[in-house]
């Protein structure tokens, strides 16, 4: 699709919100054209329908009878259930773009987006929006609606926070950024209170920073912040980076999907005064617990010194990426 907007628009067209059992149509259009008019119940709403025209039961059982072709699969989401049935019941609602009043989480996965484009600002309730393994890499801020509290986009190819960071929505609560391509020491400045007042969780697992200190300056701003993931990230493999993110960060609940514990805080009481401790190297250990396939060494040392027999030598190069 190119862009949100357009993968949106083809969302819409995979749930046929306009087509049978859905929409409006000769299924439905005495009681859609009497909506609104004031008027007492029929006691019997079966017999009041009129000849060729179904009852709402009857559109909600076609959508919901796992048997029936209009069904949808078993692992859709529920809100695409409930967009059908919405569409079904209350058509009027979703039709040209009263649709997007609708919308207050918008969940657009692997669908190759790479444009984050104005579009969205016609999603005027929007408080979710999740848009995982796309191909974004630039995110500008001025195009997301002011409602949003939850903006996840891990798997992108992010590398630059500065378009996002000009007018970013004022009462997000949760950023996801884990996946991307974002490479100290440049974006450390964009993580401060200054540009998210409001932030309780942050997760930026799986990039390139490097620089600990720096990152746990900018991050200190961050008054609401209570879940934080860092894993993944080169400075992971500092020895003391959990104490020293631990005491640095005292209102920090979760650290990496683990959870702070009283003890653990007062364990590394006073890591945060020790700058000093921070390497700027760390040291990693490699072992191999088991290899299959392979010849066994000791058959070979059993060989006579000076023996005669033919001896065939074997080499191996194992090779690690980072």
């Amino acid at each position: 699709p190119g862009s949100v907007s357009a993968a949106f628009q083809e969302y819409l067209q995979h749930l046929g919100l306009q087509d049978f059992p859905c929409g409006l149509g000769s299924w439905n259009k005495s009681r859609l054209n009497a909506r609104g008019s004031p008027r007492a119940e029929p006691a019997g709403l079966e017999e009041a329908v009129p000849p060729g025209e179904e009852t709402p039961e009857a559109l909600l059982e076609l959508l919901r009878d796992q048997h029936s072709p209009w069904a949808l699969p078993p692992d859709c989401s529920p809100q695409d259930r409930l967009l059908r049935e919405m569409a079904a019941l209350a058509p009027e609602l979703l039709r040209g773009s009263r649709v997007f009043q609708v919308f207050k989480s918008l969940r657009i996965l692997d669908k190759g987006v790479e444009e984050v484009d104005k579009g969205l600002l016609r999603f005027q309730q929007l408080e979710e929006l999740v848009l995982s393994a796309n191909r974004i890499s630039r995110v500008t801020s001025a195009h997301l609606p002011r409602t949003l509290k939850v903006l996840e986009l891990c798997y992108n190819a992010v590398d630059d926070l500065q378009d996002l960071c000009s007018q970013p929505p004022p009462e997000l609560q949760h950023l996801g950024l884990g996946y991307n391509r974002l490479c100290g020491p440049s974006q450390e400045k964009h993580l401060t209170v200054d540009f998210w007042p409001n932030l309780v969780s942050l997760d930026l697992s799986f990039n390139s920073l490097t620089d600990l200190l720096e990152l746990v300056s900018q991050l200190s701003t961050l008054h609401n912040l209570r879940i934080l993931v860092l894993q993944g990230n080169p400075l992971a493999l500092i020895p003391t980076y959990r104490g020293f993110l631990v005491d640095s960060l005292p209102k920090l609940s979760i650290l990496d999907d683990i959870h702070i514990s009283p003890e653990e805080r007062q364990q590394f009481h006073g890591l945060a005064g020790q700058p000093e401790l921070i390497m700027s190297g760390a040291r990693v250990v490699v072992s191999i617990g088991e290899m299959k396939g392979l010849p066994n060494p000791e058959d070979f040392q059993q060989l006579d010194v000076g023996s005669e027999r033919p001896v065939i030598t074997y080499s191996y190069c194992v090779t690690y990426e980072f």
